[in-house]
């Protein structure tokens, strides 16, 4: 081939001339390479500094109101006359099959003994579970038709949270610090609060960040009086030498940062939390600086619902402080201490219910009158609701197909009603939405594209609607 052809184009004839004619190729890649270094080391050094929305967001914070077990969505929030029309008879063919855990084939229909009434100018009828929560019923959205994949607390709690029926995934908080970052610098910007009571089948993976670099794990916060411990300084300490000294740890350590090493980045940050947490968190963490009327609200004192009281009022506390997802857990242990009535649905949600009512619209009413409410969406619900026949006679096993969750604040619609299950609250009928709905919802009201929130993982650009989820477009 004629060189005439490439004009500007010549062979190298000598060492000297090719690295003569390489040096600025090596120096361009010499220098993308430290820029990328770079580039890696400012964002591990701030990786949970604010970033912005993809889209408008109308909230800057989730309170998800976790009722662990499955409440029962026939006792709560989806009336259904019919069901008690048929107690004691089998289930009729027309309304299909449905697969439980323990529900004999030969189970048959079990009524509910709680009553519905109308509340609010929007007349949304509430069971009197819940006499508390009714009087907020039209600041709250409900959608009586959810369903979910599983029928098992481990694999539907991990749907739940990550959209995934495995562990391993980022759980939703995760992915909303990954996608927005913390708007404190000096508190937790996911906290989970457990239930004192014990753990949950799906263990803290269903909360953790999975595959998301480390900086983006909850903190998880203790049951009690103290749910962070080592807050007050080293006795004799004073703050400016505490200070220099984890200033020293923290050079130290970035001189031997490897920009790929996210679990080492997560310790230098966990490091600046602990010590800025020293100087803040006492006082957002001390409710008794709160008036009697604010503690009375949320039910504080009271020994049945003392504990997920106070646990609100923290969550409240903490988003008004720039907190980005607080989940604030009701149930833990074994089965009847969750919302899992298999035995006797009628002691079980009354208990549970007593427990969480007054606390729940006491955070609603805080929320809306210190001007959170429109900031701060409110997700209530479980992992899946209670089946329309019996179990041991007076219990409801599990039921995924057909279950209510319900949505406050943080651009909500409230006093609306979306969705419906059949009439003895079989089936999700009347515009079903699935889990990743809920997530899309959510992440939709956050300001977060589903499409655009990616992380690459085992080659795949993972997220946390895992296809595709709708956005609850009725509500919001």
């Amino acid at each position: 081939m004629s060189l005439d052809l490439f004009p500007h184009s010549r062979p190298t004839l000598t060492r000297r001339e090719f690295v003569r004619d390489a040096f600025c190729g090596f120096g361009g890649l010499a220098l993308a390479s430290m820029l990328g270094e770079e580039q890696a080391r400012a964002e591990m050094a701030t990786p949970l500094a604010p970033k912005s929305p993809h889209i408008p967001a109308k909230a800057r914070a989730v309170i998800f109101l976790f009722m662990a077990g499955g409440p029962s969505h026939l006792e709560t929030f989806d009336p259904k006359p019919l069901l008690n029309t048929l107690n004691g008879q089998p289930r009729p063919k027309e309304f299909g099959e449905a697969k439980y855990q323990f529900v004999q084939r030969d189970a048959r229909l079990l009524g509910t003994r709680r009553t519905f009434k109308k509340h609010g100018q929007s007349g949304i009828e509430v069971s009197d579970l819940f006499p508390h929560t009714a009087k907020c019923i039209d600041d709250i959205a409900v959608i009586r038709s959810c369903h979910g994949d599983m029928v098992v607390h481990s694999a539907a709690q991990y749907e739940l949270f990550t959209g995934r029926v495995v562990p391993g995934f980022p759980s939703i908080g995760s992915w909303a610090l990954y996608g927005l970052g913390s708007e404190s610098q000096s508190l937790p910007a996911y906290v989970v609060m457990p239930d004192p009571k014990g753990a949950l089948e799906g263990g803290q993976p269903m909360y953790s960040n999975g595959f998301l670099p480390a900086i983006y794990q909850p903190t998880m916060f203790r049951p009690g009086d103290h749910p962070v411990l080592n807050l007050d300084l080293p006795a004799g300490v004073p703050a400016d030498r505490r200070r220099r000294t984890l200033d020293l740890i923290r050079g130290l350590n970035r001189a031997n940062l490897d920009p790929t090493d996210h679990e080492f980045a997560a310790r230098i940050n966990a490091y600046d939390l602990a010590f800025k947490m020293q100087s803040e968190a006492p006082e957002v963490l001390d409710i008794s600086r709160e008036s009697a009327e604010t503690l009375e609200l949320y039910g504080v004192g009271d020994a049945k619902t003392d504990d997920y009281g106070r646990r609100c009022l923290l969550a409240r506390k903490l988003v008004e402080k720039g907190v980005r997802f607080v989940c604030v857990v009701s149930g833990g242990g074994e089965g009847n201490l969750q919302w899992d009535a298999h035995s006797d649905i009628e002691e079980n949600h009354v208990r549970k219910a007593a427990e969480t009512d007054k606390p729940v619209a006491g955070l609603l009413k805080d929320l809306k009158r210190r001007g959170l409410h429109d900031s701060t969406l409110v997700v209530w619900g479980g992992e899946f609701g209670r089946s329309p026949e019996a179990e041991s006679g007076k219990g409801r096993d599990h039921h995924n197909l057909g279950f209510s969750m319900w949505m406050a604040g943080g651009g909500v619609k409230g006093g609306r009603v979306v969705g419906a299950t059949d009439a003895i609250g079989l089936k999700a009928i009347e515009k079903p939405y699935h889990i990743r709905d809920i997530h899309t919802t959510i992440l939709n009201q956050l300001g977060l594209d589903q499409h655009r929130l990616t992380y690459p993982h085992l080659g795949r650009d993972e997220r946390l609607t895992f296809v595709e989820g709708k956005v609850i477009n009725e509500i919001v």
